[in-house]
């Protein structure tokens, strides 16, 4: 190989063996694992606490009254001091300095938002559009691919969600609990995630077949202690509130992984169980469907009962990944999954549906869109195009890109809107702001027009 200009080799060239022996350290063990787990562990703490308040717990940052009338409330500045100064019973926020910016928390933006909504211009949207009687829209961000921005995705617009006025609850379906760590989640085992959901769907369902099985005069399947266990659990008790006034959030943790092992074995011991179903029908008997507008579910980057679950239970499903090939390659083997499993499970459903006379298994999206983030304009511009002529509407035209903001924010254990500008340049605060409230903006034209749709069905349906 002919060397640089300079006449060096490149550095993986004259390694010295007896140099490289000494370097490697002693052979690992499994306790080495956990000893590496325990440094972790230390990090993730030391690495959260920049995100704790002196108390120890999460607090979101206060907003200012330049990006309330900029990002939040659509009014001029001007008017929104002057309502404020003719309704003193409202928020009036605080100031840092005597005769400084005045500052607001969340809590008292929703309520000028509501007193915006309740006595403002007609013409203006102050509160986020929400049908009567429509239940939330429950959202799975996937893929199997990791890195591809799934859990940021997903936190942001859970974030923008809430900064429009909307409520929402988080349900982390990952083990690894990452969604759970950016809300500052408590999970002490798989009793606090969604485990005990699955578990009481199919206990539900084995108490009902044992009835059946006795009336057979056959002898019933017992329900072991964990299956007892979770028919006494409130669904609601799994929910705990975040730093976010209007986020709420059922966590994970890795016990949660147990499930894939789990559910397989349930499913053996009664082949009659919908296990697709037990989310969606526990959330709605639960009531929690009419209680939040939106739902979040963070899934695995894999599809296993967990995502099955989740995806099953979606009314939109967004697809994050990269503009490169072997994202796109992937993204694509993943849709292929998605229609073999769900294939599957329809074929397998609606031989019997039609032997047995009864209403065959369809399942459905409101809407399915992939969406490009980390983009580069200028250099991932012709492969995204390529993509969008391929993919057609399924693939968002708005491209997530990456700026300073990002990185920084990622940095500091923060989310974007949770950054506070005054720590960037406003410049960069501003631009960092304009993809994801574009990307939002995007996924929100959906959720608008799946409500829009289910209104107008549920009203021709009234009507004959």
């Amino acid at each position: 190989m002919r060397a640089d200009s300079k006449g060096t080799l490149p550095p993986y060239f004259n390694i010295d063996p007896d140099q490289a022996e000494a370097a490697l350290g002693a052979p690992a063990s499994t306790a080495r694992f956990g000893e590496i787990a325990r440094a972790c562990e230390a990090g993730r703490t030391d690495l959260a606490s920049r995100g704790l308040e002196e108390s120890g717990s999460r607090q979101l940052r206060l907003f200012s009254t330049w990006e309330i009338t900029r990002y939040l409330i659509p009014v001029a500045t001007g008017h929104f001091r002057r309502v404020l100064k003719q309704n003193p019973e409202l928020p009036q926020g605080s100031s840092e300095t005597e005769g400084g910016a005045k500052w607001f928390t969340l809590d008292e933006v929703l309520r000028l938002k509501a007193h915006f909504g309740q006595e403002g211009s007609k013409t203006k949207e102050y509160l986020p559009y929400r049908p009567k009687g429509q239940p939330a829209k429950m959202v799975a961000v996937a893929n199997f691919k990791g890195g591809v921005g799934k859990t940021s995705t997903a936190a942001h617009l859970a974030m923008s969600a809430a900064l429009d006025g909307y409520k929402v609850l988080v349900i982390d379906l990952d083990s690894q609990g990452s969604m759970t760590s950016i809300f500052g989640g408590k999970v002490e085992d798989e009793w606090q995630t969604v485990f005990p959901l699955l578990a009481r769907h199919y206990a539900r369902y084995l108490r009902a077949e044992n009835q059946r099985r006795l009336d057979r005069n056959e002898a019933p399947q017992p329900l072991d202690d964990t299956l007892a266990e979770a028919l006494e659990i409130d669904p609601r008790t799994l929910v705990q509130p975040t730093h976010w006034p209007n986020i709420d959030l059922i966590g994970a943790q890795l016990n949660l992984y147990w499930a894939e092992f789990q559910i397989p074995v349930w499913r053996m011991g009664a082949r009659g169980w919908k296990l697709w179903d037990a989310l969606t029908d526990t959330l709605d008997e639960s009531g929690l469907l009419d209680e939040y507008d939106i739902i979040f579910l963070d899934t695995p980057p894999a599809l296993g009962y967990l995502t099955i679950n989740g995806l099953a239970a979606a009314d939109i499903l967004l697809v994050p990944l990269g503009a490169s090939f072997l994202e796109f390659d992937s993204t694509g083997r993943f849709f292929d999954m998605l229609h073999s499993t769900f294939g599957s499970i329809e074929e397998a459903e609606n031989l019997a549906a039609r032997a047995l006379g009864r209403e065959e298994l369809n399942f459905e999206w409101d809407a399915v869109r992939a969406v490009v983030t980390r983009y580069d304009g200028t250099q991932q511009a012709e492969l995204a195009a390529l993509m969008q002529a391929y993919l057609g509407e399924v693939l968002s035209p708005h491209r997530q890109g990456f700026t300073a903001l990002i990185g920084q924010a990622g940095e500091q254990v923060q989310g974007i809107y949770e950054a506070d500008y005054r720590d960037f340049n406003r410049e960069t605060y501003v631009r960092g702001r304009e993809t994801f409230d574009a990307t939002y903006a995007a996924f929100k034209q959906l959720l608008v027009g799946a409500w829009r749709r289910d209104a107008r069905a549920e009203a021709a349906a009234a009507a004959e």
